[in-house]
């Protein structure tokens, strides 16, 4: 089939759907509850102590990276650079995330409540950084709330009520258009389970569209290997579709919405035909029966 090809006028439209954005480490505080500002000055060293390893085991990596991209680097917070650094790279609109700062993690939420937020012990700790960044997130949004799609923090498997109330008080929000929540749940209930509904009802109901970003995966089984990390990541990232899918959540809240971000799509033909079999035969497992 011969592809059609446009030779009108119309613009052809870029949207990035996988920017970041975030302030350095330790300017978050004045968006964090005073309550935690304590703990937070720990987290702060904690950074700067992560940042200085990652200097000392990449320190070439770390000196080109930062020095070629000096000015562009500073548009993870700031829009006057953001802005030029998008016109220049013909991207419209864009979809953004936390962790503005993937080589030293110095842009991190407070506690790692971003991309490492599944793994926070502290329900206080993991709901207060999000929150700092969200506040943090409306404001940048609110810069340019056509071109700028923001993806605020929601823990939820830390407390799915207090879930509900930032969803609800993020309903609305200028240019805050989705929420992601941790990729692995943990020692928490699974997504599929009854436990999240209320959640999944107030994200559907706010029409903010549920987000999984690729990062955690199972550390302890690669030690210091990066290839079996990368090698494993995108499971980790997309498993959360099939634990709505084959639970009918889609069914049960047909207004939810969710995007799998940043682990490919060559799984997306496999998970299609399983979803056929399973649907489709004539004969199906039910229920499993361990043992």
């Amino acid at each position: 089939m011969e592809r059609e090809v446009s030779t009108g006028g119309e613009p052809y439209v870029i949207v990035s759907s996988d920017t970041h954005a975030g302030l350095k480490c330790e300017e978050y505080r004045p968006y964090l509850d005073s309550a935690l500002h304590a703990e937070f000055d720990d987290y702060v060293a904690e950074r700067h102590e992560h940042r200085r390893v990652a200097e000392e085991l990449n320190s070439e990596f770390v000196n080109q990276w930062e020095g070629e991209n000096e000015w562009g680097l500073q548009g993870a917070y700031d829009p006057e650079v953001r802005d030029p650094v998008l016109d220049a790279d013909g991207v419209a609109g864009e979809v953004i995330f936390a962790d503005g700062d993937a080589v030293t993690g110095q842009e991190s939420p407070p506690f790692g409540a971003g991309l490492a937020a599944g793994q926070i012990t502290d329900p206080r700790q993991a709901f207060g950084g999000a929150r700092a960044h969200n506040r943090w997130l409306e404001e940048f949004c609110a810069t340019d709330p056509v071109r700028r799609a923001g993806v605020a923090l929601v823990p939820v498997v830390h407390d799915v009520e207090e879930a509900v109330r930032e969803v609800e008080a993020l309903a609305g929000k200028p240019g805050i258009r989705g929420v992601m929540v941790p990729t692995l749940w943990h020692g928490h209930p699974p997504y599929g389970s009854d436990h999240y509904d209320r959640f999944w009802a107030a994200c559907a109901d706010a029409g903010l569209v549920v987000h999984t970003h690729s990062g955690e995966a199972d550390f302890d089984a690669y030690g210091d290997n990066v290839a079996m990390y990368i090698s494993e990541v995108p499971f980790w990232t997309h498993r959360i579709l099939w634990q709505l899918l084959f639970s009918g959540k889609f069914d049960k809240f047909p207004n939810l919405r969710y995007a799998v971000v940043e682990c490919g799509s060559f799984w997306v033909g496999d998970l299609l035909w399983k979803a056929d079999v399973n649907f489709g035969a004539s004969f199906k497992v039910r229920r499993w029966v361990p043992g």
